[in-house]
């Protein structure tokens, strides 16, 4: 099991690169993490849903994505209070006041997947969350040293070194945990290391001194991680105008902004600029297209959409002729109206959309989680639906795609300037994003986004076989499991 100093040290990148690497061994391998906190999230082949890094990770060990590698997804969609995805399906909601005692109950749901996952493979790489040395957060813990100890697996703590004070996250660890917990830790990694190795052996030794852990490698900033989809927002790219010679295509950054990996593949076009606009900040004149992404809480990040003025400037760049493609939450957002009879979000309401397609939504109980395939404006393309609420009206009459089934999804304005669709994944394929981009004057690559990220493992894996002792690792696994 990797734990991590803190949040955002590389847990999941590693896990994907040794599921790949232990894969290329020949072994059957698997990846689990027992609680994630994401809205970034993937549809699994048994109908659910889990985080998208354990579905990178699931592509990484050459396996499907199931609902068991991670058996516990809170989706945050208020500041104090996250939707509950236990094996695939919701649940409920906990919130600040339930959180701990929520947590706790779901153990057993925890160690349920655990077992079932573990029986199906060789190996089972495992990712923590957070840090194990909030231990104000350990009462109830399912993610970390809760589940550690109730599993009986080795833990292998990684610092990052690129943030600084690697020396101290690592040691001051080993400081706080009690004593049952850091006796779980069989050792570290320092990862994203800049520079010449030689001048962090003191401080890796320094390390293994003052913990009493051994290392098991320190692993450089791998160029192939920036291939790879980003899991949390809080690492988005920040806006920014576009480089000379390439075509904008901007992306407002709302509060609950989901699946923003949606616009992975576009970052890959050479004559693409993606700009991820922050609060307080105009979307771009030159801008091409502007995409609005999916979202958790539609309603309250259309409220905070109108406060940045976004509204104002979508709205302008339709009216100068500029492309709009809204997908899930962004696709309601595009529509006239967007009731929430029920209060799926908050209290009931009905609000006003941006107006530019002639449709209009109701949210309801029951979540959308499919795999769709199908084809858009002309083009074939594959995806994934995963939203909760129905759109239609007059504008639904020129659907987005007709998904195989003869099923109409999404909407295209009149002008055929703005589009509308439920399904996330779509511009993975190079037909349909070559198609989008080419309404823009842009001329696509003609790459297929799944192999670019296959092969960006492969290349992970190859770094991390460098750098890593995974013959050491592979020996306490193998030493866990007698």
């Amino acid at each position: 099991m990797l734990q991590g100093t803190g949040s955002d040290v590389g847990k999941s990148v590693l896990v994907a690169g040794l599921c790949r690497a232990l894969a290329n061994r020949g072994l059957s391998v698997l990846p689990f993490k027992p609680q994630n906190m994401s809205n970034n999230a993937a549809v699994t082949v048994d109908g659910g849903e889990i985080g998208r890094a354990q579905a990178l990770q699931a592509m990484a060990a050459r396996a499907e994505p199931h609902n068991d590698m991670n058996p516990v997804l809170l989706k945050p969609q208020a500041d104090r209070s996250s939707q509950l995805i236990v094996h695939g399906r919701v649940r409920g909601t906990l919130d600040s006041a339930n959180f701990i005692e929520g947590r706790r109950s779901l153990l057993r749901d925890v160690m349920e997947s655990w077992q079932r996952l573990k029986s199906r493979c060789a190996i089972v790489v495992i990712e923590g969350a957070g840090s194990p040395a909030e231990i104000n957060l350990r009462q109830g813990d399912i993610a970390n040293m809760g589940f550690a100890r109730a599993a009986g697996v080795p833990v292998v703590l990684v610092g990052d070194i690129d943030r600084g004070g690697v020396i101290a996250s690592l040691v001051g660890t080993r400081a706080v945990l009690d004593q049952p917990d850091a006796a779980m830790i069989r050792g570290f990694i320092v990862n994203k290391f800049r520079g010449d190795p030689a001048l962090f052996v003191e401080g890796y030794r320094a390390i293994e001194r003052l913990t009493g852990w051994p290392g098991f490698g320190l692993v450089p900033w791998l160029p192939a991680a920036a291939r790879l989809p980003s899991e949390d927002a809080v690492i988005l790219e920040r806006g920014g105008g576009a480089r000379p010679g390439r075509t904008l295509v901007a992306c407002p950054i709302l509060p609950r902004i989901a699946n923003f990996d949606d616009l992975d593949p576009l970052r890959g076009e050479p004559d693409v600029e993606v700009a991820m606009i922050p609060p307080g900040a105009p979307i771009p004149a030159e801008t091409g297209l502007i995409v609005l992404p999916g979202s958790k809480a539609t309603v309250s990040d259309l409220a905070f959409l109108r406060e940045q003025g976004w509204d104002i400037d979508i709205i302008a760049h339709h009216r100068r002729g500029g492309m709009v493609l809204g997908i899930c939450g962004g696709y309601q957002m595009l529509g006239r109206r967007i009731a929430d009879p029920l209060g799926i979000e908050g209290a009931p309401r009905d609000i006003a959309g941006l107006g530019l397609l002639d449709v209009a939504t109701v949210l309801g109980p029951e979540k959308a989680l499919r795999e769709v395939r199908g084809e858009a404006i002309g083009a074939a393309f594959a995806g994934y639906e995963m939203h909760m609420g129905e759109t239609g009206g007059p504008g639904a009459a020129r659907p987005f795609a007709i998904i195989a089934g003869h099923r109409p999804d999404g909407a295209i304005s009149a002008d055929g300037l703005v589009l509308g669709t439920y399904c996330h994944g779509l511009l993975a394929g190079p037909a349909l994003r070559a198609a989008i981009l080419s309404r823009i004057g842009v001329r696509s690559s003609g790459e297929d986004h799944h192999h670019i990220v296959d092969a960006a493992l492969d290349e992970l894996a190859n770094g991390l076989e460098t750098h890593l002792d995974v013959d050491g690792l592979l020996k306490l696994a193998q030493e866990a499991g007698r």
